[in-house]
């Protein structure tokens, strides 16, 4: 069976590594090599363009932190969860978002980002 959460949770946490080489480590470690990403604000594929997507965010958002407010939910080869963008202990995050992702051989093969509510 599928660790959907503990995926979920290494996938966050690349989301907040701030260090390019652990971060691009991390990636290369969590997704396949052909991944894709794909939200509204853009479509990337395989490690190199992720890293280069989660650096610009983290860019944009400087000193947010990403987290998992709830529960992973999964099935088969798919997991989707909802993340928090924000300040660490702020009661509201800045940003709220729902990711859809295909696993494959324990690795993400795909995600599909859905932004809820985004700052100004």
């Amino acid at each position: 069976m599928t660790d959907f959460t503990g995926i979920a949770q290494r996938y966050v946490e690349a989301w907040n590594e701030t260090e390019a080489a652990k971060r691009l480590a991390r990636i290369e470690e969590l997704f396949t090599a052909d991944a894709t990403y794909t939200d509204p604000l853009g479509a990337v594929t395989g490690a190199a363009g992720i890293d280069g997507f989660i650096a610009a965010a983290q860019q944009q958002f400087a000193g947010l932190r990403f987290s998992l407010p709830g529960t992973v939910d999964g099935h088969h080869d798919i997991a989707r969860f909802q993340w928090h963008l924000g300040p660490d202990g702020a009661p509201e995050p800045l940003a709220i978002g729902f990711d859809v992702i295909q696993i494959e051989d324990g690795k993400i093969k795909r995600v599909l980002g859905f932004l809820d509510k985004m700052p100004g």
